[in-house]
């Protein structure tokens, strides 16, 4: 459901970059869906590949790990993938990547044209609030908010 929901908000939209880190569920299938239509991808991890894999990919329900490896190995090929070097014990080495995710944008509207800076789009994909006051996602929301992207939200359980 995800997927096509992704697949129609990418085709209907004037998208020419993805940012976001690989975690699994909304990440990973974000990051293969504009693979398949052409749209060029970046992945910002906080940590280490192999690190983040263990804690944010395989962690979780579901056979997430091949799709990772897929989608890390091509980007990292591409020169696409961030590595921060955040300590993985720091708790707040996601909400740090969240703000490394959005400067990444940042960056890119800041060489476009006047017209590309009135895309600046953030894209949520959630059950439509925060789990819990530490919810990564909301952190996201909240400073893409502040830095007046357009909030797109995706619910995905509907």
């Amino acid at each position: 459901k995800v997927r096509e929901k992704l697949r129609q908000f990418f085709a209907a939209t004037d998208i020419d970059y993805l940012i976001c880190s690989g975690a699994c569920g909304a990440d990973l299938i974000a990051l293969e869906v504009a693979g398949q239509l052409g749209i060029s991808r970046k992945m910002v991890l906080p940590f280490d590949a192999k690190t983040f894999r263990s804690s944010s990919v395989t962690d979780r329900p579901g056979n997430w790990g091949k799709l990772f490896d897929n989608i890390y190995t091509q980007l990292h090929k591409e020169s696409n993938v961030i590595i921060l070097g955040y300590d993985k014990d720091d708790n707040e080495s996601y909400e740090k990547a969240n703000f490394d995710i959005l400067n990444t944008a940042d960056s890119l509207f800041e060489k476009g044209s006047e017209k590309d800076k009135e895309k600046k789009l953030a894209l949520i994909i959630w059950e439509g609030a925060p789990k819990n006051a530490d919810d990564t996602t909301d952190h996201f929301k909240k400073e893409a908010e502040k830095r007046l992207y357009m909030i797109k939200e995706i619910n995905c359980l509907h």
